[in-house]
């Protein structure tokens, strides 16, 4: 015979500091697991918290959203961490430091064609130096030629 259970009920406390420990930067299934909660009943929360702020989390589940006059602004709540790939943000660079990195990316590409160059006469010197010990030695003048 299956064992039934009854739903938990949690408080708007532990929702709040669940929801906080996400908000800080925790993973949502690292927190499932040691809370023994489904990670879809996290991020309900934590969608609660980021449209209503605690007076999304204090409300029961099957009630609808009111705008009463305890909801925090979107302003205040803090912001749900990136997943993935972060945006930095860099202050806007003077006109002087982009044109230096500029010229630095100008002298690498150069540098490269120049490293390029000395490997192909590398190539072709040595491809000489092979071709000239392969000839065979004439008898000096007068001498037949190698080849008819």
């Amino acid at each position: 015979m299956p064992r039934q259970t009854t739903a938990r009920v949690f408080s708007p406390e532990f929702k709040v500091a669940a929801v906080e420990r996400i908000v800080a930067g925790e993973r949502v299934r690292a927190l499932a697991n040691e809370l023994k909660i489904k990670p879809q009943i996290l991020y309900r929360w934590w969608s609660a918290y980021d449209r209503e702020g605690v007076a999304g989390l204090s409300r029961p589940s099957g009630r609808p959203a009111g705008t009463g006059a305890g909801a925090e602004s979107p302003a205040a709540r803090p912001r749900r961490p990136r997943r993935g790939k972060t945006r930095r943000t860099t202050k806007p660079l003077s006109p002087e430091a982009a044109r230096i990195i500029e010229l630095e990316q100008k002298v690498d590409e150069q540098a490269r064609k120049i490293g390029d160059q000395a490997l192909e006469l590398d190539f072709f010197g040595r491809a000489l130096q092979h071709i000239a010990a392969s000839r065979p030695a004439s008898g000096g003048r007068g001498a037949r030629a190698s080849s008819p």
